[in-house]
């Protein structure tokens, strides 16, 4: 729209106001600054070597895909492996497609054949990541997430000619996870763009749906999709994130007395141990509750130092030269194993669980006697453990202090790491046995949800999104027939 000329300049502006007292966030602002205008510099001799120049604003549709295109393209080079997403582009260049319809200048056909070269762009996308961050990861996820719809503030529908291009591509090029198009779904979308999501979603099985309704509460309408689920305002918004907090190991270590149900190691803190015999669930969630205090605190503190040496040796110049200057921060935490945790709360409240202990006393596996209410089934006995324990543990996470003074957020969301946590997990109370995957995201544990798909999405829908702000995922793959007889 502006052309890197003029970002070049608006930099440069903001860099002369970092003038005064020297002190440490002034020194920082200004070699970020610095860096910045390096990076935009840096973005116009990398287009002019494809051929293209990008100082100046574009002057049609194809120019305005290219000059995108080089914008995300330099982000990525640049940057380490880690999820960065393309924002919400769809509806902004369809203002340069349909200005050159109406002109003459291009058919309907070339400009599906735009998108269609656009997303081929973004789907050749590899990242080089280091063995131990690919290890956790399956599938090598780029995380090229498109918001498309949504509603504007003022009533107005989002959707444009080029949603219902980018959904397309899905026909024209094939089906593919990235990049991740994500529908901002809204009650009040078009009837004819639900139709085509529906139709599509049926066929191609490639499209993931946010409650825009939800989320435009806050983000206003001018937001976007970053990694899978998390919300943010395009360029004025930015989260520090990393990894989860495996919540379902952390009750294993409120039974065993703060050590490693697989080493035996010390891990956390020392806490009473828990009476002999079946589990008594008072007794295990005051237990459990001093290894979530201990746990918010040791996993704030790991992000603020990972955050802090990122910044320090691996400063994202490109992607932040896109953003304002002045950013909002968030710091993004997560949590692995709910439906873990939840099922298992509830087999202890509900059934009888008795741990089966090593020779350390460590438990390694659990008898259960009797059944109990599974997550999943709409059953507020056992959903009401999973919300309270999203809202407990997102209340300990504010507690602690964040790096540049980030706001805490949490996600319910382990699509590609799920399989490596449970790996890494000995055997709950709920009986899934040791080192086997957990449930992606906020989903109910595989095959535990017995009472159809409405109540498996009720239990999931109870999950508090103020306390989840980062994102709730639900991975959920159904027949069609499922939902109703007909298209």
């Amino acid at each position: 729209m502006y052309g890197i000329d003029r970002l070049i300049l608006e930099k440069q502006e903001d860099l002369k106001l970092k003038t005064g007292i020297m002190d440490a966030n002034t020194i920082r602002d200004r070699e970020e600054l610095s860096e910045q205008i390096r990076a935009l510099k840096e973005m116009k001799v990398m287009a002019k070597e494809y051929g293209i120049d990008i100082s100046l604003p574009a002057t049609n549709a194809q120019e305005a895909i290219q000059f995108t295109y080089f914008g995300y393209l330099a982000a990525i080079k640049q940057q380490n492996g880690a999820a960065m997403s393309l924002g919400r582009v769809s509806t902004f260049l369809d203002i340069y497609i349909e200005r050159d319809l109406k002109l003459g200048l291009i058919s309907e056909q070339e400009a599906q054949e735009l998108i269609d070269h656009f997303v081929m762009k973004l789907r050749l996308v590899k990242f080089m990541r280091t063995p131990d961050y690919n290890d956790l990861f399956s599938g090598d996820p780029t995380w090229v997430t498109e918001s498309i719809g949504g509603m504007g503030q003022d009533g107005r529908t989002l959707v444009t000619k080029n949603s219902f291009r980018f959904l397309h591509t899905l026909y024209n090029l094939g089906a593919a996870p990235e990049p991740n198009l994500t529908v901002l779904w809204s009650t009040k979308l078009p009837m004819n763009f639900k139709k085509f999501c529906a139709k599509v979603s049926i066929e191609t099985s490639s499209i993931q749906y946010e409650n825009d309704d939800l989320m435009r509460i806050d983000m206003g309408d001018d937001y976007g999709i970053a990694c899978c689920v998390s919300p943010m305002r395009i360029g004025k918004d930015m989260q520090f994130f990393g990894a989860r907090a495996n919540l379902a190991k952390g009750l294993l270590y409120a039974i065993n007395n703060g050590r490693d149900e697989k080493s035996g190691a010390q891990v956390g803190p020392l806490i009473a141990t828990v009476s002999t015999g079946a589990l008594d669930f008072d007794e295990v969630m005051v237990r459990y509750d001093q290894i979530l205090d201990w746990l918010a605190r040791v996993y704030s503190q790991a992000l603020n130092i990972i955050h802090y040496m990122h910044d320090k040796y691996s400063y994202e110049s490109a992607q932040m030269a896109l953003h304002d200057s002045e950013v909002r921060r968030f710091f993004a935490t997560g949590i692995a194993g709910l439906s873990v945790v939840a099922d298992s709360l509830s087999a202890i409240k509900y059934a009888k669980v008795t741990p089966i202990r090593n020779e350390q006393g460590i438990a390694v596996d659990f008898e259960i006697e009797g059944d109990y209410p599974k997550y999943g089934n709409n059953d507020d006995r056992v959903d009401q453990l999973a919300v309270d324990l999203v809202k407990t543990f997102m209340n300990k996470i504010r507690q602690q202090p964040t790096y540049r003074n980030s706001i805490q957020t949490m996600s319910i969301l382990t699509i590609t790491s799920n399989v490596v946590y449970g790996k890494k997990t000995g055997a709950t109370p709920d009986g899934r046995l040791a080192g086997v995957a957990f449930a992606p995201g906020a989903n109910p544990m595989h095959g535990r949800d017995s009472n159809g798909a409405l109540a498996s999405l009720e239990s999931v829908s109870k999950l508090p999104f103020e306390h989840a702000r980062d994102g709730i995922s639900n991975t959920f793959s159904i027949i069609p027939k499922s939902l109703g007889k007909n298209d």
